[in-house]
């Protein structure tokens, strides 16, 4: 039927003495002063959103808090943990699941023995889970803002090297670790393939704390989805209930792995190094070394320990040549460092994560080394009149806790 006598017929079929509905879709319509309203409540939420949204989810860590592995992604809240940790701790352990502690609770890291052999709490546990180098070269970069001025131990992990795959060198797709954080155009990525779209989105939102704010709602809230996929998967929950305005705590638990690989059966391995020289994790490492040094930070790397009895054929030569470029670097650099003995085999849960007396044991070591002692132990300026003698006291008194359990 002509659309002329469809109207037509609709305006027939209205009684005579009610008055005349113009015939159009079932939508809202706002008038100019409604839209202005909208739009200044639109860019009010767009400024605003996220300063008032921190007033209201607290984030007030216990002692050894570390950022649940849910939330690894979580770049938002990341940026709002270092802030609170930079004005609470004198020194930020930085680094990946070695640092974070994938097998151990967070009071047998690394950060948690530090603080037990300082007798107080001065080391903030700021590892990221599955943070390779050159994603933490943009998690500081551009998230980690506020560590400036401070003592930074900075972790690295040769395991980031053992094979191209690792090194993210390879010419065929692999779906890798934080891909957000690594550069998005330049330098080129090989085996990085997302579509423009997404990179354009990761680039825009390192820029808009908006974006960054959404995100840390859906990953927090809804399950990692948007609203419209979060409620079809749940049609019968309220959307507002789900947030809580509390962050979730941790609720994966990998402590009952927490075993030996020579427990567990696992073979001794012929990695496949790259070379120092064209490594991409091992570039991406220095920038974020020289990142943290422009921020005014007095920066220790703390280099492995990797775990060399896991290690077969000429792979051990070619670890120990590596190691020995990587010291180079380190004092060509004037970085302090440490780059600790290999642990007892038994210590070792895998080829890189130690047990939880694999960390005290490495606490230790890291405790007594010298340029640690001197650069990261010694007092800040402006802590230097406050109980410095009773805190050295206390501190040599420690340095020979027993850590079995």
């Amino acid at each position: 039927m002509p659309e002329n006598n469809i109207l037509e017929n609709r305006k027939n079929s209205y009684p005579a003495n009610e008055p005349e509905v113009a015939f159009s879709s079932n939508c809202v319509r706002l008038s100019g002063c409604e839209w202005i309203f909208v739009g200044i409540f639109a860019l009010a939420l767009f400024y605003f959103g996220p300063k008032l949204w921190e007033r209201m989810e607290k984030l007030e860590p216990e002692p050894d808090y570390r950022l649940p592995y849910e939330l690894s992604n979580d770049y938002w809240l990341y940026s709002r943990y270092c802030r609170w940790a930079t004005s609470k701790y004198e020194t930020l352990v930085i680094g990946d699941s070695v640092i974070w502690g994938h097998f151990v609770s967070k009071y047998d890291t690394l950060s948690g023995y530090l603080n037990k052999l300082a007798g107080r709490d001065r080391f903030a546990n700021l590892g990221v889970d599955g943070i390779h180098p050159v994603a933490l070269e943009g998690l500081l970069k551009y998230y980690g803002h506020d560590i400036s001025n401070k003592k930074v131990v900075l972790h690295f992990n040769p395991l980031w090297m053992s094979s191209r795959k690792h090194d993210l060198q390879t010419e065929k797709e692999f779906r890798f670790n934080h891909p957000r954080l690594v550069p998005q155009f330049i330098p080129n990525i090989p085996c990085y393939k997302d579509p423009y779209s997404k990179r354009i989105s990761a680039v825009v939102e390192r820029y808009v704390p908006f974006l960054s704010w959404t995100s840390h709602l859906k990953i927090t809230y809804f399950e990692n989805m948007d609203l419209p996929t979060w409620t079809l998967e749940h049609p019968y929950k309220n959307p507002a209930g789900a947030i809580t305005l509390k962050i979730p705590t941790f609720k994966k638990d990998n402590r009952n792995e927490n075993i030996s690989w020579v427990e567990k059966g696992m073979d001794k391995t012929d990695f496949q190094w790259v070379e120092l020289e064209s490594s991409l994790q091992w570039k991406f490492f220095q920038q974020s070394a020289e990142l943290l040094k422009k921020r005014s930070n007095s920066i220790f790397v703390l280099a492995g320990p990797f775990n060399e009895h896991m290690l077969n054929g000429e792979s051990i030569e070619t670890y120990r040549n590596m190691k020995s470029k990587i010291e180079a670097w380190l004092q060509q650099n004037n970085i302090a460092y440490c780059m600790p003995p290999t642990l007892p085999s038994e210590l070792y849960v895998d080829a890189s994560h130690p047990m939880s007396e694999g960390y005290a044991m490495l606490a230790k070591q890291v405790f007594e080394n010298e340029s640690f002692k001197s650069g990261i132990l010694a007092p800040s300026p402006q802590l230097r009149s406050v109980g410095d003698s009773s805190s050295r006291d206390f501190v040599s008194s420690d340095t020979n806790m027993d850590f079995s359990r």
